[in-house]
C-alpha cells in the first residue's frame, strides 16, 4: 500500500515513521518535540506538550489523523496567561503566552497543531531533493520561507498576526505606585441619616446624644463627610468631633479604600493598555453572538495591554489577547499620544480623556503615569480645553450644590491633594468613592487618595492640563460651564 511507510523532516531532524503501532509513533513524536522545542526549556515541559498532542491524535494504519475532540486552555486574571481556541472542525489550541519566539517550551504550552501531517508525509518544501520534507517550527512567517513549510501552528500564528493580533504577547510593563501614598493624616466619618435631614452640631458628645443645645448645622444633602479628631460611643450611636467645625455630631467612622489604580512607566509602552471596569470573560470575537472565551476571566481593575481598538455601530471593541475581545461596557483604555497639543509649549503635561475616564501624565514626551478616574457627570461636565494648574492645597474643605432644590448638596472636609486647573474644577483625592471609570463628579477629576498623592507630588503650579472628549459628546461652549465643584 502507498501509505505503508512515510518520512517526516522537522527542522532538520529526519525520522522514518513506520506503521508498527502507537508506541513507535509516540516515541517519534517525543524525539521531534524534545529536539525541536527543547532548546530553552525542560524535558518535563516538552513531555506535557507531547501528552497534549497524543491525546488529540489518532493512529491509523494509513498514517496520522487529527482528533476532533475539544481542547482546553488556561487563563489568568492579569491577561498574561494562555488561552485556547475550540473549533469542532479543527480542534487545535494555539499559544498566546508571554514567552519569546526563542523560548518555544513556554510559547507552545497551549498546545500544538498537527493537522499539517496527513497520511504519510508533510506536503511542502523538500530542499534536499530526497523526498524528505520540512515542517517549520511554530512561529510567525510573514514572508514565506524557502527552507521549510509554515503549516499548522505557524500558519495559524501568521494569519493571526496578519489580522491584527500580536505574537508573542508582551507582558504589561506598568508598575503599581507605592501603597504608602494612600496614607493621609485624616480620619473620616459619614453622616448616616436620610439625605433630606439636617444634621445638628453640639459643644459636647453628651449634648449631641441628647439633641440638646445645638449650636450649628450641616444642611441636608447627598454626600456629607467630616474629618474628625475624636470619637465617643454613647448608647448605640457614634459621635465624632469635627475637625472642620470644632463641634460634635452623630456620624459613623468610615473605611477609606486603600486601592490605587495608577501605573508608572520607565518608558512609553509599546501598546495601549487599559482597565477592566466590570469583571468578565472576554468575547471570542467582535460579535456578542460568537460566545465567550471561558478559559479566561478578568477581575475589575485588572490592567492589561490593548492591541487593537475597533469602532462598530453598537460599541467599541478592544482586543486584549488572542480570542479575547472586550467592549466599552467592560473596559477603559489609555490611548497613548506622546505629542502634546500645539497650544502646550512644554514636554510635560497632563491629559484627561473624558471618554475613557483616564488621566495620563507625560514628561520628556514619554508616558510616565496613567490612572483611571471619575470626571464630571451630565450636566456638570469637566470642561474640555487647555488649562494650567494655578493652585495646590494639601487638603481642602469642599461644599456646594447646583440643583435648584439643593438635593445634590455636598459637605466634604479635608479633601486631600487638591490641584485647581479650571475655576473650581480640580484634581483631588475622593475618599468617599471606591468606584472609578464612570462620570460621577460635579466637574472635578476624582482620583483615589494614592493616585491624587502621586500627581500632587509630581505636578507644579503652572503644569499644563489637556482635557478632551474623543467622542465629541461633551459640550465645548464655555458659556455652558459654571464654576464647577467636587
Amino acid at each position: 500500500m502507498k501509505n505503508e511507510e512515510g518520512r517526516i523532516k522537522v527542522s532538520g531532524i529526519r525520522l522514518q515513521v513506520s506503521c508498527v503501532g502507537k508506541v513507535v509513533l509516540q516515541l517519534c513524536i517525543l524525539i521531534i518535540l524534545v529536539f525541536g522545542l527543547g532548546l530553552q526549556t525542560s524535558l518535563g515541559q516538552n513531555a506535557e506538550v507531547v501528552t497534549d498532542v497524543i491525546q488529540r491524535m489518532e493512529l491509523t494504519e494509513t498514517g496520522v489523523t487529527e482528533n476532533t475532540g475539544d481542547t482546553a486552555g488556561m487563563g489568568s486574571s492579569d491577561g498574561t496567561g494562555y488561552s485556547a481556541e475550540t473549533d469542532s472542525a479543527n480542534s487545535s489550541a494555539y499559544p498566546t503566552g508571554s514567552g519569546s519566539t526563542e523560548s518555544m517550551g513556554d510559547s507552545m504550552a497551549g498546545g500544538i497543531d498537527v493537522t499539517a501531517i496527513t497520511g504519510t508525509s508533510v506536503t511542502g518544501a523538500d530542499p534536499d531533493g530526497n523526498g524528505m520534507e520540512v515542517l517549520c517550527l511554530p512561529g510567525v512567517y510573514l514572508i514565506a520561507p524557502d527552507s521549510c513549510n509554515p503549516l499548522g501552528p505557524s500558519e495559524y500564528l501568521t494569519n493571526y498576526v496578519e489580522e491584527g493580533g500580536v505574537y508573542p504577547e508582551p507582558p504589561f510593563t506598568g508598575k503599581k505606585i507605592d501603597p504608602a501614598l494612600m496614607d493621609v493624616p485624616y480620619q473620616y466619618a459619614r453622616i448616616n441619616v436620610d439625605n433630606s435631614e439636617t444634621i445638628y452640631l453640639y459643644n459636647s458628645p453628651e449634648e449631641a446624644a441628647n439633641s440638646t443645645n445645638p449650636v450649628g448645622s450641616i444642611s441636608s444633602g447627598a454626600i456629607r463627610y467630616v474629618s474628625y479628631t475624636d470619637v465617643v460611643d454613647i448608647g448605640s450611636g457614634h459621635y465624632v468631633h469635627s475637625k472642620g467645625r470644632d463641634l460634635w455630631l452623630r456620624a459613623s467612622p468610615a473605611a477609606v479604600s486603600t486601592s490605587t489604580l495608577g501605573r508608572t512607566f520607565t518608558k512609553t509602552p509599546e501598546y495601549d493598555f487599559g482597565w477592566i471596569v466590570e469583571g468578565c470573560n472576554p468575547y471570542l470575537e467582535m460579535d456578542y453572538n460568537k460566545g465567550l472565551n471561558t478559559t479566561v476571566y478578568y477581575n475589575r481593575e485588572d490592567v492589561v495591554n490593548c492591541y487593537e481598538t475597533v469602532e462598530t455601530k453598537d460599541t467599541t471593541w478592544f482586543r486584549i489577547g488572542e480570542n479575547q475581545w472586550v467592549d466599552r461596557i467592560h473596559f477603559r483604555a489609555a490611548h497613548i499620544n506622546t505629542t502634546p497639543p500645539p497650544e502646550i509649549p512644554s514636554d510635560r503635561w497632563i491629559e484627561v480623556d473624558l471618554l475613557e475616564q483616564v488621566v495620563m501624565v507625560y514628561e520628556n514626551y514619554e508616558l510616565i503615569y496613567a490612572c483611571m478616574v471619575a470626571t464630571g457627570m451630565k450636566p456638570y461636565y469637566t470642561q474640555p480645553g487647555i488649562f494650567q494648574i494655578y493652585q495646590k492645597n494639601e487638603s481642602e474643605n469642599m461644599t456646594g450644590s447646583f440643583e435648584t432644590d439643593k438635593s445634590d448638596y455636598y459637605w466634604l472636609e479635608d479633601v486631600p491633594f487638591t490641584m485647581y486647573f479650571d475655576k473650581l474644577r480640580a484634581f483631588h483625592g475622593a475618599y468617599w468613592r471606591a468606584w472609578y471609570g464612570y462620570e460621577q463628579s460635579h466637574g472635578c477629576v476624582n482620583m483615589s487618595n494614592g493616585d491624587a498623592h502621586w500627581l500632587y507630588n509630581w505636578a507644579n503650579v503652572g503644569e499644563w492640563v489637556y482635557v478632551h472628549d474623543p467622542s465629541g459628546n461633551t459640550p465645548t461652549d464655555p458659556e455652558l460651564y459654571q464654576e464647577g465643584g467636587a
